[in-house]
């Protein structure tokens, strides 16, 4: 049975490309590619699609808005975000909306299929690294590190906003401090952790329940 698809991502490449894709496999029909979420609601009323794809960061409304949106007249129809965030608060607040997926865009082709699948068939496909902050947030603080490594409260919120995927630029901006002094920080935490990257860092805090 073939199951019907409306596309939202204002990346004209991506939208290409996903068409293509689609149209090579016969369990998928394209119904539709738009590149804004601004007149979501009428383009699903119009064409009743088994699945939507949706990205988050889109001109006039951004894909969370038209989850929402979606989810109150098409609660029946699941929404897959599919997207270059994994921050936290785009997770939660995209699952909250009423999303019922959240991929990469870094997702094996393979697997977007078998999402799209999964999803119709009332699964709830996410990336590994997006299951496991859904994971660590279901667990909440009940689990406390024995040993913070004497990280200072700098150093934690540094960590922090590196465990939301924010660049040294942007956590200068957000803590309001210089970029060099960011690095400074970043450097002293990977010593305190015993690390030699930014991911094992941040591997390491999620496991530890550092933050």
């Amino acid at each position: 049975m073939v199951t019907s698809i409306v596309l939202f991502d204002d990346n004209r490449h991506i939208r290409e490309s996903l068409s293509l894709l689609l149209s090579t496999d016969s369990r998928f029909l394209l119904l539709g590619a738009f590149e804004d979420a601004r007149n979501a609601e009428k383009h699903i009323a119009d064409l009743l699609p088994d699945v939507i794809l949706m990205d988050i960061d889109m001109p006039g409304k951004n894909g969370i808005q038209a989850v929402a949106d979606i989810h109150l007249q098409f609660p029946a129809i699941p929404v897959i975000m599919l997207t270059t965030f994994e921050d936290n608060d785009r997770v939660f607040q995209s699952l909250k909306k009423g999303a019922m997926g959240y991929l990469l865009k870094s997702t094996a082709p393979e697997r977007l299929l078998d999402a799209i699948t999964e999803v119709k068939a009332g699964g709830a496909p996410m990336t590994p690294s997006i299951a496991r902050k859904v994971m660590l947030q279901f667990q909440g603080n009940q689990t406390k590190p024995v040993d913070d490594y004497n990280l200072t409260v700098r150093e934690k919120e540094v960590l922090a906003l590196l465990v939301d995927g924010l660049s040294y630029k942007m956590i200068a901006d957000r803590l309001n401090i210089g970029f060099e002094t960011v690095r400074s920080h970043i450097k002293k935490i990977y010593e305190k952790l015993h690390v030699q990257s930014m991911t094992e860092a941040v591997s390491k805090s999620m496991r530890e329940g550092l933050i």
